[in-house]
């Protein structure tokens, strides 16, 4: 074990090493580089805003990218954060010495409360520049405002609940009209629906905060100095608008759920956090005299959705006596409180201080804190200076206080795109989970990081802890690259080690029965698991032997099926004369190699199993290679299971068709040994064609010959067309099959006849039968009774074969009569003939002296011309200008000969209608000569009427311009 962890170290660091001139980063081994080049921006950046106010600011307030503040006694300044340039200021109108007290700005960043000092409150909606009155808000300090972030929009706020510094609670709905802005009062309605009271009596309401939760019900948090108050109820549904007294009537009897804290500040403060893309705040954080009460808001609780409170108390500094926080901030996992000189960030997860900022004297004392939930940018201003923070990655060290506190999931929900960090969170979980004695979980959270391997390998085998050390291995094989070939296969043989260990120690006890089997499925799984396929494929060998060093050769054979080793397979269940189930592996994988290899064995155990396969399997296998297993078995086999190797050839060749010579040949074979009867059918099934016979002949022929199939060997020799060899063999057996082979060469009448002889001679001579002699006689009509006699002795009288004396007479008459009659015929047809041409002698036709060349169409009787049967007359000239470029090659050469020598005889042409008898009667040697010529050249040009010939009829797809002179042609018509 320990070399194997050598091993696979050492391919650790020749696959996974660091480049020098880098520094690792997290735990030992990692392999992530730290890449920083510069300082990490804070989480909270401060910017200071370019801006000098005219006067000093006395409040301010921001939302929704909308932000207003008072300046100095009379003015108040909006700036659209979109369009900075373009602030609009607007005069409150105030002559008496009224100052501003607060400002209250919705969530639309469209309805501005400003409350004064002298108890009265102004109204400014967005899209006006004058200020109004709220008349029937007149004598009340405004504390607080709830706003109606369900039913506000940007020209009413719907019902919205008001808090002053009496302890009253006031439900009040602001509208402005669109057609005519202020022709009525925008305050629709003001009136009191609840009183809050500390211990003293009443107190200033701080906060107020409406929040709907499910099915209808809204949840109201109002806050004193020292209490948070909640009042829970459900508004019906269509009558939101009605407002929120029907859930003050619950409470009107008694307090509603309140937290209380003994210490004061003289005041309070609520801040919320709202996450991007959602409606309802997640989280809130109340600041108070013992500190800062922080929780979640769980809408889905019946009477209370305040959650997981803890209070977070004052960092050491703060001093409520001399330095008391004046704001409070909440961000995802922060609050910030502002000091008069100062701002501290504190983690919400650990109460830790993570960020402060000092802010210089010649700024004055910080006044106001607030956010704006839209954009979640902080807003922080003094009397003369505005600054805003702008909240970056506020998540980035989030991991490491989760990871502190134990809370793993969460820490590596926020690390999931900075593996440096991710892998030492997991080493942090791997590490605890040990220590706590939860091995399997450590061990797959050491497969995900990146410590030395046989550190971790041997901190298992430390503690005594396999199967955990197994679970570690199977992960870390798991996460491998396909490239790191090495490892997959240390990690592969030593697991599979392993898992032959824990199985031959469970297997001994009984009282693991589930257990064993519950790690035989596992290491079955692991064996089979796609992923290591191909390790397992090309360290098989090794795997065996492991396999067989254990024993074990039930998983043996089981990984042998997975590699689809089934010949591995099979020998071993032949081996342990399992022939059954050899043959169904064989039947299973259908591969025709090991079909080849095993059948010799099991066709000895198990033939009609083993032949009934080899059926199944059809075409899929080559009958010749089972041959030698056939072979073997059929020469130590009984006739009965010689019938199996039959059964197999006859499908082989009645069903499959085969024409392999070997497989008909061995068929026979088998026929020849067990089967006569079948020897015959099957010959005379396969034909008498040599050239569609399947099988030799002459081994057939040996065949049959060695085991005395005489029938046989007389149909072998008719196929072979050795015919007095079937007729002398088929003597031996039966006459009336000799008779048969002795009809067979029908072409050839000599032989037939000498066949028939050969069965005659038999008849009379062997079997002494005169009347079956003369059956021959009457069988074949080439046998005469003359043919037939000498073979009889001399004392045989004439009385039994009288009557075939007599037939052959008879026979030789008629064919003297029948050659007298076609004498005859002859003579009559000779006669006809030579009538037919003394007639063709006499013939002529008639020529009018009108008559044209049917070429030229001059008069015919200017030249010499032929006359034709069908009419038409051509001049010589002309027919031969028609005639030649259609003649053959021979013949132009031999025309253009015959031309030449006719030039060269002296004699002046003659006409040719001139008649031949007379000329020759003139004329000399010399001159028959000429006409000699001139006859052989008129049986070229005139052999037939050009137009009406063969010579028209093959010119019937040759076109009318040749394609030469085409173009000449075109020319010509343009």
């Amino acid at each position: 074990m320990a070399s194997i962890l050598d091993e696979y170290e050492d391919s650790l660091h020749r696959s996974a090493s660091v480049p020098q001139g880098r520094a690792s980063v997290g735990i030992p081994h990692s392999g992530y580089v730290n890449a920083r080049l510069e300082k990490e921006t804070p989480i909270f950046n401060k910017q200071r805003i370019d801006f000098t106010p005219p006067e000093k600011i006395n409040s301010l307030v921001v939302s929704s990218n909308q932000l207003c503040m008072s300046l100095g006694k009379d003015t108040l300044l909006r700036i659209d954060l979109g369009k900075p340039d373009e602030p609009n200021q607007v005069e409150l109108g105030r002559k008496d010495e009224a100052k501003v007290y607060k400002m209250f700005l919705d969530h639309t960043g469209s309805h501005l409360l400003i409350a004064l000092n002298t108890s009265e409150c102004l109204y400014l909606n967005r899209s006006v520049q004058k200020v109004r009155a709220l008349s029937r808000w007149k004598g009340h300090l405004i504390e607080s405002v709830g706003w109606n972030k369900f039913l506000g929009s940007e020209t009413n706020t719907g019902p919205i609940l008001v808090g002053t510094s009496q302890g009253q609670i006031y439900e009040a709905e602001i509208s402005v009209s669109e057609g005519s802005l202020f022709s009525t009062n925008p305050d629709q309605y003001f009136r009191q629906v609840y009183t809050l009271e500390e211990e003293s009596g009443p107190a200033p309401v701080c906060c107020l905060e409406i929040e709907r939760g499910i099915e209808g019900k809204f949840f109201i948090i109002a806050t004193t100095r020292k209490r948070l108050f909640q009042f829970v109820g459900k508004v019906p549904e269509g009558t939101e608008q009605q407002g929120f007294s029907s859930i003050f009537v619950v409470h009107a009897d008694h307090l509603p759920s309140f937290r209380e804290f003994p210490a004061n500040l003289g005041f309070s403060e609520i801040a919320f956090y709202t996450p991007k893309l959602r409606s309802s705040p997640r989280s809130f954080a109340w600041m108070m005299g013992n500190g800062v009460l922080y929780g979640t808001l769980d809408y889905s609780r019946p009477d209370s959705i305040l959650s997981d409170e803890r209070v977070w108390v004052y960092p050491p500094d703060i001093d409520i006596t001399v330095n008391k926080p004046i704001s409070i901030v909440l961000t995802q996992f922060h609050f910030l409180l502002l000091l008069s000189d100062r701002v501290k960030a504190v983690c919400t997860l650990n109460g830790q201080v993570v960020f402060q900022d000092l802010f210089l004297e010649k700024f004055g004392s910080l006044t106001r804190m607030i956010k704006d939930p839209t954009v979640q940018q902080i807003w922080i201003h003094t009397e003369k200076v505005v600054f805003r923070y702008h909240v970056q990655r506020e998540s980035r060290d989030v991991w490491k206080m989760y990871m502190n506190m134990n809370k793993f999931d969460l820490a590596k929900e926020y690390c999931k795109d900075r593996p440096e960090c991710l892998d030492i969170v997991l080493a942090k979980e791997a590490e605890h989970c040990f220590q706590n004695k939860r091995y399997l979980d450590s061990a797959k959270c050491y497969a995900l990081t990146q410590n030395y391997f046989e550190e971790i390998a041997l901190k298992f085998i430390e503690a005594k802890q396999e199967e955990a050390l197994m679970e570690f291995l199977i992960k870390k094989l798991s996460n491998l690259k396909p490239s790191e070939k090495t490892q997959t296969t240390l990690l592969t043989t030593w697991l599979t080690e392993l898992y032959l260990n824990w199985l031959g120690i469970l297997q001994g006890d009984p009282s693991q029965r589930n257990l064993y089997l519950d790690t035989r499925e596992k290491f079955r799984t692991f064996l089979s698991s796609p992923k290591n396929k191909d390790c397992l494929f090309n360290n098989r060998a090794s795997i065996y032997e492991l396999l067989a060093s254990h024993g074990d050769t039930e998983h043996m054979v089981y990984f042998a099926v997975i590699m689809q080793d089934y010949e591995r397979v099979v020998a071993h269940h032949c081996q342990h004369d399992e022939y059954d189930e050899a043959l169904n592996v064989l039947s299973r994988h259908r591969d025709e190699k090991l079909f080849y290899k095993f059948s010799p064995v099991l066709i000895q155990h198990i033939p009609k199993k083993v032949v009934d396969a080899w059926i199944s399997m059809g075409s899929r296998l080559d009958a010749r290679n089972l041959i030698p297993a056939l072979v073997n078995y059929s020469q130590s086999a009984s006739t009965q299971q010689i019938n199996e190797a039959i059964r197999y050839m006859e499908f082989c060749v009645y069903q499959l068709e085969e024409t392999q010579q070997a497989i008909h040949n061995y068929l026979l074979s088998l026929y020849a040994l067990c089967r006569p009867d079948s020897l015959l059918s099957y010959l005379e099934q396969a034909g008498t064609n040599p050239n569609r016979i399947h099988y030799d002949l002459k081994y057939a022929l040996r065949l049959c010959a060695e085991h005395g199939h005489h029938r046989a060997c007389v149909h072998i020799y008719k196929v072979m067309e050795l015919y007095e060899e079937a007729v002398d063999l088929a003597l031996q057996v039966d006459v009336d099959l000799a008779k048969s082979c002795a009809d067979l060469p029908e072409d050839d009448e000599e032989l037939r006849k000498k066949l028939w002889l050969k069965i005659a001679r038999h008849v009379v001579q062997e079997e002494k039968d005169v009347k079956k002699a003369m059956a021959c006689l009457s069988s074949c009509a080439l046998l005469k009774i003359e043919d037939v006699l000498p073979f009889f002795p001399d004392f045989v009288t004439i009385d039994h074969f009288k009557e075939a004396i007599c037939n052959s007479l008879e026979d030789y008459n008629k064919h003297i009569e029948e050659l007298k009659r076609e004498m005859e015929e002859a003579t009559q047809s000779a006669k006809r003939i030579r009538e037919d041409i003394q007639e063709m002698r006499n013939k002529y036709g008639s020529v009018e002296p009108q008559e044209k060349c049917a070429v030229c169409d001059f008069p015919l009787l200017n030249r010499p011309f032929y006359l034709f049967l069908c009419g038409h007359m051509f001049h010589y000239d002309c027919l031969l200008q028609a005639v030649f470029p259609n003649l053959p090659a021979y013949k132009q050469a031999k025309l253009e000969d015959l031309q030449k020598k006719l030039a060269a005889t002296s004699q002046p042409s003659k006409s040719h209608h001139r008649p031949k008898d007379a000329d020759t009667v003139s004329l000399g040697k010399g001159q028959q000569s000429r006409e000699q010529i001139k006859a052989d050249i008129d049986d070229i040009v005139a052999a037939e009427c050009v137009y009406c010939g063969e010579l028209m009829i093959r010119s019937i797809d040759k076109p009318f311009i040749d394609p030469q002179k085409y173009e000449e042609e075109m020319q010509s018509w343009l």
